[in-house]
């Protein structure tokens, strides 16, 4: 069991492998999907955040030396519509202009 995994998610776990091997999986695929499956449901709930979701980029590189990921989180604080269409110049372009 992971150390953020609490009880609960280690009975899901446990379930899932149990059912998956009922079904004729073997004991390696039923760790792997019960484990993913328990994974994907802490993301779901925000127990586990998507680190490529968060976080806007150090604030001391310029914007050409962060990810398009970070310069669309940017882009969200300042409200620039269209961003998710746009490529990481045009994000670099919005946001000088917006800032």
């Amino acid at each position: 069991m992971p150390k953020t995994w609490n009880s609960k998610r280690e009975r899901q776990y446990q379930r899932i492998k149990e059912s998956q091997q009922k079904r004729g999986t073997s004991v390696k695929r039923a760790k792997e999907i019960a484990a993913r499956t328990v994974n994907k449901q802490r993301r779901q709930s925000g127990q586990t955040p998507n680190r490529r979701t968060q976080g806007t980029g150090n604030p001391n590189l310029s914007l050409s030396g962060r990810t398009r990921d970070e310069l669309y989180n940017r882009a969200k604080q300042l409200r620039i519509s269209g961003r998710s269409k746009m490529s990481k110049s045009e994000l670099m372009k919005a946001i000088r202009s917006a800032a």
